[in-house]
């Protein structure tokens, strides 16, 4: 291995973290969408703090939002996979509670990729 090699694999390392920050970083949300029983129950601006309950099957999810971000503060679901997630802070994240048959999604003008396909 040379001094060439070296820089050449320096310079690819670099610009492979690069593209990673640079492209990973989900585009900023300015709504939450959430759906019960696969229908829109609401849409919520991002920039008002507020918080949703949703009914269920189940019982009723609370939905929690703050500037910027959103997230499921509580489920009655047994497993409680989507209160685990935190709070959602790219347009494209998206946490379902499934037993409950509750989602949130954030969306925006720049989802770079949604959570499900990631």
């Amino acid at each position: 291995m040379r001094v060439g090699d070296g820089l050449v694999l320096a310079a690819a390392l670099a610009f492979c973290v690069g593209s990673a920050l640079s492209l990973w970083q989900g585009g900023r949300p300015d709504k939450a969408i959430i759906k019960a029983g696969g229908k829109v129950f609401a849409e919520v601006d991002l920039a008002v703090p507020r918080v949703v309950e949703v009914p269920g099957p189940l019982g009723s999810t609370r939905i929690e939002v703050q500037p910027g971000r959103a997230r499921v503060a509580a489920d009655p679901g047994p497993r409680q996979y989507c209160v685990r997630q935190g709070w959602l802070t790219s347009a494209g994240a998206v946490a379902i509670c499934a037993p409950n048959q509750v989602s949130l999604a954030l969306s925006g003008r720049n989802a770079d990729y949604d959570s499900l396909n990631y």
